[in-house]
């Protein structure tokens, strides 16, 4: 009798190439999403690869053995559901590995909107030589929506570089990345030059920006969003930009996601539009394999598994972390 754990890995269009190292130790089992009632019977594991799918919750009832699901992403809003918060089993996330690019890509836009590439780029399209002054970023005041993982490793990127940094959670506090971190969204955004989003997706922060925040920006601010498409009104946000409200957004997520060829975001003024790429640098599929194989070596010692998510707190979270 085969003894050993099942461990189901939920794909969507590619299939993980990296596993076979745990086949010895566990029965292995790749499935679609679309197929996830096939694979979750006596699963003890679940290795949720295609991240943004909620297909777990409606094959919930046929998960009888699941002990353990490893997300492959930071944000675990997609796969949390009553059930599951209620059960034992326990949740990880991919805390450690899209940290550090997400913050570079927060920096990059930054850069882009202040030194004005794509003007230049325009004019060596033509072969124009056109002078104009930039902006500086060192000295730019920032506000960071989010103080988890993600928008901490973004305040001490901007920080290094010499950009003023401000926080918006739950709660008021000082914070040595931060400065300090206020309750208040509404205050933050007035005299900032960024604002980027790097907040959880719960009932409490979905079209946190909305008109009202929008129009307490600076009309030279600009909009950066990492976190969620949902954390944005999207419809508002349109408005906005194409009577100048504020002076720009760079949007790794959007609603909806993907985008529509249709949609007036593709064409609004000053959008710079990535499809959910911020944290995708060269090797990070393998790394987040790499990152399961030592979490599953953990689960066979007994030992504590990386990265475990506090669901009730993320379920609850009435705020931005």
């Amino acid at each position: 009798m085969d003894a050993r754990p099942v461990v189901t890995v939920q794909h969507g269009e590619s299939v993980p190439a990296q596993l076979d190292s745990i086949s010895a130790d566990a029965e292995l089992r790749m499935v679609p999403s679309s197929r996830l009632a096939d694979g979750i019977v006596g699963a003890d594991v679940l290795f949720l690869y295609d991240f943004s799918s909620p297909a777990l919750k409606s094959v919930w009832p046929s998960a009888d053995a699941l002990r353990w699901v490893q997300v492959a992403a930071i944000g675990v809003d997609a796969v949390l559901f009553d059930e599951l918060i209620d059960s034992d089993v326990v949740v990880t996330n991919s805390r450690g590995i899209f940290e550090e690019p997400i913050a570079e890509y927060v920096l990059g836009q930054i850069l882009a909107f202040a030194k004005d590439f794509r003007r230049s780029w325009d004019a060596q399209r033509v072969q124009r030589w056109e002078h104009f002054d930039s902006e500086p970023i060192a000295g730019a005041s920032v506000t960071i929506v989010g103080p988890g993982p993600v928008g901490r490793a973004i305040a001490r990127l901007l920080r290094a570089t010499g950009m003023s940094v401000r926080g918006v959670g739950r709660g008021a506090r000082e914070d040595p990345d931060f400065g300090a971190i206020t309750t208040d969204l509404l205050a933050a955004v007035t005299d900032a030059d960024y604002v980027v989003l790097a907040a959880p997706l719960t009932p409490q922060t979905r079209g946190m920006v909305d008109a009202g925040v929008l129009d307490a920006m600076r009309p030279t601010a600009r909009l950066i969003n990492v976190g969620r498409g949902e954390l944005v009104d999207t419809g508002a946000l349109v408005a906005a930009l194409q009577v100048g409200v504020i002076a720009g957004a760079a949007l790794d997520v959007v609603d909806p996601e993907p985008l529509p060829a249709d949609h007036p975001l593709w064409s609004a003024p000053n959008v710079r539009l990535t499809p959910h790429n911020s944290g995708d640098i060269r090797g990070w599929r393998n790394t987040l394999q790499q990152q399961f194989v030592a979490n599953f070596h953990r689960y066979m010692s007994g030992q504590p598994l990386h990265n475990v998510v506090d669901k009730r707190r993320v379920s609850a979270a009435s705020g931005t972390g």
